[in-house]
């Protein structure tokens, strides 16, 4: 979640349930994980009664309408448009960029949020901008023309020296960059350096060796093996039949076994893709670590761009470019092709009425559970929609009155604790020059991968506000003991379907292929799950390659 992409979740949790979703609940209840064992006491009331705040996420009305099939009224009116793009996150933003870039200006892009964005929304208070889901990206591979061209466009990259990229320096994350919480100390950097045996050492290196050879390596067919987009990776077998094992079979057959880099490459599994290494292929582990190569005029190669917005910034700026087109609490829950035509239903959340759009084409810009649900019947080339796997995510941005004494006045961008369940904060004002006098924001991240992601997902549409606090404030005050008396406000964003995770066997297996195919030249396909991993790279590219295809298509 911190680093990733478009995405347009849709809220699991509808009110009433069906036999089978009663029996979930009961299951967790007896197992004792519906509360995650907190429960609370009076005591922990008033220690946490100053603070204010809500539980939040994507809209939850229109995610009930939506997955429970609701009658909806007829059409009240009906009107045309050359091509509409559904879904408002990162992939549908970049189709409508392309398109508009091209000179194609009938075109429309609907999103049932209130907002565009998808996980890389955000918000902001009295004290600063502060993410709600992905909150930065790396600085581009070099041969990734069309990315680059978009930081250039947007003032991200200033301008080239001797060929390469120079960055905007008010964007690459200002030092200290990240802190690890380890034997209680804190050590600059993420990969554990405190307690660790000779043969710990030995293996961290060895698996930094061995990435760094794998950054570079070249299949048969003279690609990278690994690269971002993942789609302009080698066809080459010997790293493909990566993606069959996962990566936690393929440590152990390396020979990795020591505590800590394990820890370390579960923490980055979890970081971006929302799961832990046995449910994560192979080929995705490791492409963590050598898809990203670009290199820069005045940063390190795998150097982060980040705002206080988090990716949101990003956002802004397509919002901005694509205004006219963009509207939002737009629900959209029938794509039915009629002829050389494709009629859409819609349901205004704001007028409260149904209407229509007749269109040339369509792309679906929207995950694949949503598409299931709209697309009924539609011939996907025999995709199995339940291949996918959806991570849930928990983010809480906390404002600070106050910080104490315990290290919080030096933050580092990015603060993570050894060892515990989450992924740590991000300090969403670290890129600010002349801090705020009012407080500070940070922005926590939790994936819940403990348990089955159906499971996990129930439990966190089940939790209230005090249970989350529960289970959120102990862990800030391992980092920092005494944080709470400061705490002033809490809001919690709870991502039901948080980013595709990319399972055993998705990313080469076949079924994310077929799931990219349009149908009939009319109805296209953009989304980071048809990716299998969820960045923005990723959905910036799927965007471009969905126009690109209906483009061609028109010809």
């Amino acid at each position: 979640m911190k680093r990733s992409g478009a995405q347009l979740p849709i809220s699991s949790m509808g009110v009433n349930f069906n036999r089978k979703g009663f029996l979930l609940r009961s299951a967790l209840v007896a197992g004792g994980i519906f509360l995650n064992g907190c429960v609370r006491k009076l005591s922990g009331k008033e220690k946490y009664k100053h603070i204010k705040g809500a539980v939040k996420g994507p809209d939850e009305k229109a995610g009930h309408l939506l997955r429970d099939k609701m009658s909806f009224d007829k059409p009240a009116h009906k009107r045309s448009v050359k091509t509409l793009i559904v879904g408002a996150g990162i992939s549908g933003l970049s189709a409508g960029r392309w398109l508009k870039k091209q000179g194609h200006e009938d075109f429309e892009i609907l999103d049932l949020e209130n907002h565009a964005g998808g996980n890389s929304h955000s918000g902001i208070n009295k004290v600063s901008a502060y993410p709600l889901g992905a909150h930065y990206i790396t600085i581009a591979n070099n041969e990734d023309v069309l990315l680059i061209d978009f930081l250039k466009e947007n003032e991200v990259i200033t301008h080239f020296e001797n060929g390469l990229p120079f960055y905007n320096e008010f964007y690459l994350c200002f030092d200290p960059e990240e802190r690890l919480l380890i034997s209680g100390q804190w050590q600059d950097g993420l990969v554990p350096k405190f307690g660790l045996s000779k043969d710990d050492q030995e293996q961290i290196d060895r698996f930094f060796k061995l990435s760094n050879q794998l950054k570079e390596a070249k299949g048969k067919d003279g690609k990278y093996a690994f690269n971002i987009p993942v789609d302009s990776s080698s066809s080459d077998e010997t790293y493909r039949k990566l993606d069959k094992i996962s990566f936690k079979d393929y440590l152990v057959n390396e020979g990795f076994s020591s505590t800590y880099l394990l820890w370390y490459l579960n923490y980055c599994c979890k970081d971006d893709y929302g799961q832990q290494v046995e449910q994560v292929s192979a080929w995705a582990g490791l492409n963590y670590f050598a898809g990203h190569k670009g290199t820069a005029a005045n940063a390190e190669s795998g150097a982060v761009l980040t705002w206080p917005e988090g990716n949101g910034f990003l956002v802004n700026k397509l919002k901005t470019y694509l205004k006219p087109h963009i509207k939002t609490s737009a629900i959209v829950h029938a794509v039915v092709q009629k002829g050389i035509k494709v009629e859409v239903s819609i349901f205004d959340l704001i007028k409260n009425e149904s209407y229509a759009i007749e269109a040339d084409q369509v792309i679906m810009a929207c995950p694949q559970f949503v598409n299931k649900r709209i697309l009924g019947n539609a011939d996907r080339h025999s995709f199995d929609y339940d291949q996918l796997c959806y991570s849930p995510w928990v983010v809480a941005n906390i404002s600070l009155k106050d910080f104490p004494s315990s290290g919080l006045q030096t933050l580092s961008w990015d603060n993570v604790p050894y060892g515990m369940p989450s992924v740590g904060y991000v300090y969403a004002g670290h890129q600010q020059l002349n801090g705020s006098q009012q407080g500070r924001v940070i922005t926590f991240y939790l994936p819940l991968c403990d348990r089955e992601p159906r499971i996990s997902r129930l439990a966190a549409y089940s939790r209230n506000y005090e249970q989350w606090l529960d289970i959120i404030i102990p862990e800030l005050e391992y980092m920092h003991p005494e944080i709470t008396p400061l705490i002033d406000v809490v809001d919690i964003w709870v991502w039901g379907h948080g980013m595709i995770t990319p399972s055993v066997n998705y990313i080469w297996g076949g079924q994310r292929q077929k799931a990219t195919a349009p149908i009939n030249d009319q109805i296209f396909f953009a989304h980071t799950d048809l990716s299998g991993i969820s960045l923005f790279e990723e959905g910036f590219h799927q965007g471009i390659n969905a126009a690109k295809s209906l483009l061609g298509a028109r010809q």
